[in-house]
């Protein structure tokens, strides 16, 4: 069987997805055009080899709709014949496309892949693609009679079902934001960020990550998704998540290269880690941010490995009570969990996040010779990927 294998991981840095944000001005696919191009340029790589490129993005509306990944591969000046797609797995769209690309490699079906994503959250709001519809129909509202909920509540009730309070969210929140300093400061990022360059200077640093908060500060945040309708539904939520707590509005792109192993030797790249595993998994649309705890159970089995022979994980932190619940459901040691940061800090710019994690998952495994690292993310409607890549050198 044909072995799929990543070569490269780059990314933006993080940009607030609001106005005045450090990435606001830039188009969402110049945005994935900028890492495009620099993912082909400092591997030496001709594009036009490149078989399919395969993003993701959530909000396929305004200046994201129209196969943006398509616009964004003519504006890295990819060869025209170079095709594109853009793939919807919500928050795990990047990631669904990676897991595409790798099975269509171990499929035969492509010799050199791209995975991608790219999300500009300042410039194309989260609810823009609504535009004021039923995006429910008569089917889902007859199943689920009392309605479905907002993600952020959907948190607020993962953190009543596992008994998760404030402290621990805030306390979680606070680690997120510490790791992500101690990495910035230490270089960790260096080698997967691709500056992007602006009209009046070059943004080289993820903007999210605040290093001087405090639990005071953090302590100090409203709920930010309470509602009094809501709360008499949900007598035992204790609304917990803030600001503070949930991952930032962002913008960013990322992107992924992956190829056979045959094609790597041949092109005289180096393979850095193989694919073992992939799994998407359903949950609980109310609950919604559970799907990571039956795909983390679903890609180990698949993979033929224990939870005690993965040294790193990657749990997308959406909200601090996500990987929390996912930990304790799972006895995972949070050691292990996101030890970078995550989310929280280093920002949630959904179509790019999947492809984002991958490459910190990666760079993880290679600074602490680690042999095995998973990487899973909720998504709207109660749905998660989960991946493990195994590292090669």
């Amino acid at each position: 069987m044909t072995r799929a294998v990543l070569v490269d991981a780059v990314r933006t840095p993080s940009g607030k997805g609001k106005a005045g944000g450090a990435l606001a001005g830039v188009h969402p696919a110049d945005l994935l055009a900028g890492v495009l191009a620099a993912l082909v340029e400092r591997n030496g790589l001709d594009p036009g080899r490149v078989d399919d490129v395969i993003g993701g993005c959530v909000s396929q509306v305004g200046e994201q709709t129209m196969n943006v990944t398509r616009t964004a591969v003519l504006a890295a000046g990819f060869p025209e014949t170079v095709p594109a797609t853009t793939v919807d797995r919500q928050c795990g769209s990047s990631q669904q496309a990676v897991h595409f690309a790798a099975q269509g490699v171990v499929a035969g079906a492509y010799d050199i892949v791209i995975a991608c994503g790219v999300e500009s959250m300042s410039r194309v709001s989260l609810d823009a693609p609504f535009q004021g519809a039923d995006v429910f129909g008569a089917g889902v509202r007859a199943r689920y009679p009392e309605g479905l909920v907002s993600q952020g509540v959907a948190g607020e009730l993962v953190a009543a079902r596992w008994k998760i309070d404030r402290e621990a969210c805030d306390e979680f929140a606070l680690r997120s934001h510490q790791r992500a300093a101690a990495a910035v400061s230490s270089g960790w990022f260096d080698g997967e960020i691709v500056p992007v360059q602006l009209d009046d200077r070059v943004h080289s640093t993820d903007e999210t990550v605040r290093p001087g908060t405090s639990a005071e500060a953090l302590a100090g945040l409203k709920p930010a998704f309470y509602d009094g309708a809501l709360a008499e539904r949900f007598p035992t939520v204790d609304w917990v998540i803030t600001p503070g707590n949930s991952s930032p509005l962002t913008d960013g792109a990322s992107a992924v290269l992956l190829m056979s192993e045959e094609m790597a030797a041949k092109l005289g790249l180096r393979p850095r880690a193989a694919f073992r595993g992939f799994a998407v998994a359903g949950d609980d649309p109310l609950l919604m941010a559970t799907g990571p705890i039956p795909a983390t159970r679903k890609v180990l089995d698949r993979a033929g490995l224990e939870l005690d022979q993965i040294d790193t994980f990657e749990v997308n932190e959406a909200f601090a009570s996500v990987p929390l619940a996912w930990s304790q459901e799972l006895g995972v040691d949070l050691e292990r969990v996101n030890p970078w940061g995550g989310a929280i800090a280093l920002g949630h710019p959904l179509g790019a996040s999947g492809t984002r994690l991958l490459g910190t998952l990666v760079n993880q495994l290679e600074r602490t010779d680690g042999r095995y690292g998973l990487q899973t993310m909720c998504e709207r409607g109660g749905l998660a990927n989960a991946l493990i890549v195994e590292r090669l050198s």
